[in-house]
């Protein structure tokens, strides 16, 4: 098997809501895995000298219409949601406790969350929303407390997060595969040339 897109996102990334909507089938489509890697930039990367979009730019005009202009040009559906900075470690750390344990719930429930965000503009920093998006994907009541509960679930997403930072990742969607690295989603094109013909 070629070596597989590994897919870093923040839930709270608009454009991270539309890669996760494209890199499976790319990834299908080259005989490859995509693997996916929660993350929580603006708790990581606060104090870090790294490139990141500001949230009063991602509040921006232009970028609310990019996002917008973009859905439609990939057929997909996409609400504006009200309050688009919502913190995201709760989601990101049931999503890294169902990846450890069960890849296909956590995308399911990645999925789900995403989409909770930005075509319901439901509130993904609530936990009683994010335990029913859980439930959906097959995560137990009390496997969720746990994940709320546990402390040993935030060490797993910070070791989750250090790789990330360690590889250089610094922006949500970022991809890598085979050691060559891909800034958002506007950059798939780029990516899926690489997989079709190698390095340019």
């Amino acid at each position: 098997m070629p070596a597989p897109i590994e897919f870093y996102f923040d839930f709270s990334s608009p454009y991270g809501y539309l890669a996760s909507e494209l890199v499976d089938a790319i990834a299908e489509r080259h005989g490859r895995n995509a693997i996916w890697h929660a993350v929580v930039l603006d708790a990581t990367y606060q104090s870090q000298d790294r490139i990141r979009i500001p949230t009063h730019m991602m509040r921006s005009e232009y970028v609310m219409r990019d996002v917008e202009r973009s859905a439609g040009y990939y057929g997909l559906p996409y609400k504006a949601p009200a309050h688009p900075s919502l913190h995201t470690e709760l989601a990101a750390r049931v999503f890294q406790w169902l990846g450890d344990r069960q890849p296909q719930q956590a995308r399911d429930f990645g999925h789900g969350v995403f989409r909770a965000l930005f075509t319901e503009d439901r509130n993904i920093a609530d936990a009683a929303v994010l335990q029913e998006l859980a439930t959906k994907a097959g995560m137990s009541e009390a496997d969720f407390h746990t994940v709320q509960t546990d402390g040993t679930t935030k060490t797993r997403l910070k070791a989750e997060i250090d790789v990330a930072q360690a590889r250089g990742v610094f922006g949500s969607p970022f991809f890598i595969v085979e050691g060559e690295r891909f800034w958002g989603v506007d950059r798939l094109p780029q990516l899926e040339r690489w997989l079709e013909k190698g390095a340019y």
